[in-house]
């Protein structure tokens, strides 16, 4: 079986067309990464009156790790904090009709950037989410 093989169109699609890839200006930020496998992702949401305006995201990585926060910034743009907080691994595997084994870290990476992300505006607004634990710097520490 060919590595394309064991890719979905959609995540080729997310990896060779990545959307919302940037920064956004004071924003929410969060920043997780795998010691392991050398993936650091950096999720940045603009956020007002409890919706997602905007969402992008840098990411040094795999293509996995490239697709799945190219479409996790696409499934939270929009919604509101609590709906962003229910954008699971899960979730970002299924929209991009799912991952290898092996790569499925990715998605838990993306999972976590949003979590980081909306911890830092949690902080930064003084306020508390409920339901949001304080995110892990590398995923490695929720294996």
């Amino acid at each position: 079986m060919s590595s394309i093989g064991e890719y979905s169109e959609k995540v080729m699609d997310h990896f060779m067309n990545p959307r919302n890839v940037g920064e956004i200006e004071d924003a929410a930020v969060g920043t997780v990464g795998n010691a392991k496998c050398g993936d650091i992702m950096r999720m940045y949401l603009d956020i007002k009156d409890g919706i997602i305006q905007d969402a992008k995201f840098k990411t040094f990585g795999c293509g996995a790790a490239v697709a799945t926060s190219s479409m996790a910034t696409e499934l939270v743009k929009g919604k509101t904090i609590e709906e962003a907080l229910q954008v699971t691994n899960r979730a970002v595997m299924e929209a991009l009709d799912g991952l290898p084994p092996v790569k499925v870290h990715c998605s838990l990476l993306a999972e976590e950037a949003i979590h980081a992300a909306l911890w830092d505006y949690a902080e930064k607004e003084h306020i508390s989410i409920p339901g949001l634990k304080k995110p892990v710097e590398d995923i490695e520490e929720l294996e």
